[in-house]
């Protein structure tokens, strides 16, 4: 049962994890708005969940061991391709940050956060509400 309800909550999870991600993205962007030569970056979000929802995007390496003794575990990659955003207008110290844009992507992504809680929250409820008796 605990893998039905992990399958059916699966895509929201993998959507909100990488929505959480993108925030620190574009928040490390508008903290480094003064900081010469900054390069802003971002994701693209729809490429990335479409990649962790088909498996290819897990972010988990399996390690290989060279002894007996060494413990079996896994370690994090990135599940994302963090690209260079394009300047739109230069600046003279060579930072790419736009903070126009870096703040109207933050609150859309905010945004768009707040409405998949709602929406995994009112999943949560309809499967609670049929699990009672």
């Amino acid at each position: 049962m605990v893998g039905k309800l992990d399958s059916t909550l699966f895509v929201e999870q993998q959507a909100l994890t990488l929505r959480a991600n993108r925030q620190q993205v574009l928040a490390g962007n508008i903290a480094n708005a003064d900081t010469p030569h900054y390069q802003a970056r971002d994701f693209d979000f729809a490429a990335a969940l479409k990649n962790a929802v088909t498996g290819r995007g897990e972010g988990r390496l399996h390690l290989t061991t060279t002894s007996a003794r060494h413990f079996q575990g896994s370690a994090e990659a990135d599940a994302v391709r963090l690209m260079y955003r394009q300047a739109s207008q230069a600046s003279a110290d060579g930072n790419t940050v736009d903070m126009d844009v870096e703040r109207t992507q933050f609150a859309e992504n905010a945004i768009h956060y707040e409405a998949g809680m709602s929406f995994l929250s009112g999943k949560v409820k309809t499967l609670l509400a049929a699990l009672q008796p």
